[in-house]
């Protein structure tokens, strides 16, 4: 299998001089293509930290950290960026833009994309949006949607560029248990469809189930990892 995201020896720091604190310790973990690995652990276990090196929303310090055999580890804000383009991102607070539509807030995921023309964002946003059920909400405004609804267009967004890899930060967490499970279940459904990894981090264990594997974080470290059969973690 192929590995989109290679990780080595990872060390992350916050602060400077006598402020700084460790938060990641000798992370080592490969992620196949196609693979959906769920994080858990503690608040404040770095779960979160260990997102958004591999997402290039901030640079990885020590180590190596490799996302589409692309090293991230000194890696300038440019090359950040590049990687940033292969990517969904799904955040527990939406993020939706309140004075976009629906539709306008989806195709803001094709905006990085400079070589897909304005009528081919158009064509591929109400089809997104059709296939998350949303298919009448095209001109509904953030505000005018449901938690579940806005989380579906989160989706949407994070898809439509069809990326290699979704990168999801407690997407249920603002959903009761229905919208939660019908969250997970469509983008299990439509990342399977379009062949991307994903990696995950929740508390939901309701969700857990959907994991190719659990990957279990505690004070920085990695203390364990399980792959679901049948609904047990081994």
């Amino acid at each position: 299998m192929t590995t989109v995201i290679s990780i080595q020896n990872l060390n992350h720091y916050f602060g400077h001089g006598t402020l700084r604190k460790q938060v990641l310790f000798n992370i080592n973990l490969e992620i196949n293509a196609g693979e959906i690995i769920i994080l858990t652990g503690p608040s404040g276990s770095g779960k979160t930290t260990l997102l958004t090196l591999v997402g290039g929303l901030r640079s990885a310090q020590f180590g190596s950290l490799q996302v589409l055999e692309r090293e991230l580890s000194g890696a300038s804000a440019e090359q950040l960026v590049q990687v940033r383009r292969c990517n969904g991102y799904i955040f527990q607070a939406h993020n939706l833009h309140g004075s976009l539509t629906a539709l306008q807030n989806v195709k803001m995921g094709l905006e990085l994309h400079q070589h897909i023309g304005q009528q081919q964002m158009q064509t591929r946003s109400v089809q997104m949006l059709e296939q998350v059920g949303l298919g009448n909400h095209f001109h509904y405004y953030p505000a005018q949607l449901s938690g579940g609804q806005k989380q579906r267009v989160t989706i949407a967004r994070a898809l439509v560029s069809h990326p290699q890899i979704v990168l999801a930060d407690e997407p249920t967490a603002s959903l009761d248990s229905q919208s939660g499970r019908d969250v997970v279940n469509l983008m299990q459904k439509l990342a399977k469809e379009q062949g991307c990894t994903i990696l995950m981090v929740t508390h939901d264990h309701r969700i857990l189930d959907i994991a190719d594997r659990i990957v279990h974080m505690q004070d920085g470290r990695l203390v364990q990892e399980g792959t679901i059969i049948q609904n047990y973690l081994i």
